[in-house]
């Protein structure tokens, strides 16, 4: 039940820990970029084939995915910073059992420790710092972390780079310990503990597996495909097993008290139309990264030396936007950012192959394209989550943060998968009009986002909105 006299100032100490969840936001979203700079040393390492090396990040994001949604609902019932310290250790020694494990199968066994510690900290280091923080300002926080994490995810390449010239592949995960100490110093004297006071701690015992399960196996099946192709028949029987869950998962959430996924939360029109439209936008969001990593590398044959700065521009662009999109949501509300920025996303993968051609154009071409879906980027990445948790009671931010993290899990897994397969169909990665087909299908993805959020989100901010429901209350 919510306060009938909500907060209207930060609480003493928000802005400490705002700085802590942020230095792990940083931390997790560099960690999963520099992997992907480390694969050739891995490979060289340790003699692996590149299908072998995949699960390094496909078991990390299979097993975070699985994880939200319980993790989310134990923070809501049992505490968030009780949950947050733990999940930090862990990804702690998850990291550390990564830099130290001699087979590829003990460093993927590593990398879903860490995974665990991944998917307690996604949906509890937002939901630990946000009752501190009045509605009106919850945005402008959201948009804070948002640039920490799009800053990390320039500064991990070049981050992992310089590690592995320096020492090896297995610094990449030795960074993680000392930062995850300072954490663990720090956070129990600079976080204060909330939960739902309505929450009792019962576990929904069927609905857990069953909703588990269901994402698992989606997301399995999703990772699979990249490899086997989409007519494989384990793939087909792993997708359609996690399919048919997934209607007795909900048939389950709605009748038990404390279900793991909190289907009264979708009448909240704000929260039901950033689930749908985030969907679409986290299909398009790894996807499009992907077709333009592949067509510098691949199609342009340019160096990693040249692919590194020219695709690090655009998010320098979104890490200065995003906080400044926070704020201005907290004022007007989330309705025209996220419609405009996907709008400039759709438009940015329109006019790829437009002007592109086979013929390099990296700076005066590509990049001055890219800095308008860079602008769109910092317009929506973190706003989606604000948006998503506008008008939520502060009893349920976890449950609901993880949900829409789960979200766009899935639809990140489902968006590179796809962009892959058409890539194949279109003649491969070497083929021109194979990257016009994936743009294609990314930008028709950012405008299905973009048209979603004009036609169902709510109009003004969530402090208007609380008001006018005020005299119903």
């Amino acid at each position: 039940m919510q306060s009938n006299s909500p907060r209207t100032t930060p609480a003493p100490g928000a802005w400490s820990a705002l700085f802590v969840t942020t230095l792990l936001f940083f931390l997790v979203v560099v960690d999963v970029s520099a992997v992907n700079v480390a694969f050739p040393s891995i490979a060289e390492d340790l003699n692996a084939s590149e299908t072998d090396l995949s699960w390094i990040i496909s078991g990390y994001n299979i097993t975070v995915g699985s994880l939200l949604l319980i993790a989310g609902r134990l923070a809501d019932s049992h505490g968030r910073k009780k949950l947050f310290i733990p999940g930090v250790a862990v990804f702690m020694v998850g990291s550390a059992l990564t830099a130290v494990a001699p087979t590829l199968p003990l460093i993927i066994s590593a990398r879903l420790v860490q995974a665990v510690g991944g998917a307690i900290i996604a949906p509890t280091a937002l939901a630990v710092i946000l009752p501190d923080w009045p509605a009106n300002r919850r945005s402008m926080v959201i948009g804070l972390a948002g640039a920490t994490g799009a800053l990390g995810a320039v500064a991990g390449p070049a981050i992992g780079s310089v590690l592995i010239d320096a020492f090896s592949w297995r610094a990449i995960f030795w960074i993680n310990v000392p930062i995850c100490m300072v954490v663990l110093a720090i956070s129990p004297r600079l976080l204060r503990e909330s939960r739902n006071p309505a929450a009792t701690g019962r576990i929904d015992l069927l609905g857990v597996p069953l909703g588990t399960t269901a994402i698992a196996l989606v997301m399995l099946a999703i990772v699979q495909s990249e490899s086997r192709g989409l007519n494989d028949a384990p793939v087909i029987g792993l997708l359609l097993v996690g399919i048919i869950l997934f209607p007795l998962f909900l048939w389950r959430s709605a009748r038990h008290p404390e279900p793991l996924l909190e289907l009264h939360l979708f009448r909240f029109r704000s929260y039901r139309s950033t689930s749908m439209g985030v969907a679409f936008y986290s299909l398009a969001f790894t996807a499009g990264f992907l077709a333009n990593s592949l067509f510098l590398q691949y199609l342009w044959d340019l160096p990693i030396s040249r692919v590194g700065p020219a695709l690090g521009v655009a998010p320098l662009f979104s890490a200065a936007i995003s906080p400044l999109s926070g704020r201005l949501a907290d004022r007007v509300g989330h309705r025209w950012l996220l419609a405009g920025g996907s709008l400039l996303l759709a438009l940015s993968y329109a006019l790829f192959p437009l002007v592109l051609t086979e013929e390099v154009r990296l700076w005066d071409r590509f990049v001055p394209i890219t800095l308008i879906g860079g602008v769109g980027v910092g317009a929506t990445i973190a706003i989606w989550a604000a948006a998503g948790l506008s008008d939520i009671p502060t009893a349920h931010l976890g449950t609901a943060n993880a949900t829409v993290r789960s979200i766009q899990q899935v639809g990140y897994a489902m968006g590179i998968s796809l962009s892959v397969t058409i890539l194949g169909a279109a003649g491969g990665s070497f083929v021109f009009g194979a990257y016009r087909a994936v743009w294609m299908y990314v930008g028709t993805m950012y405008l299905a986002a973009a048209l979603v959020t004009l036609l169902t989100f709510p109009t003004g901010s969530s402090s208007d909105r609380a008001l006018e429901q005020q005299p119903a209350t």
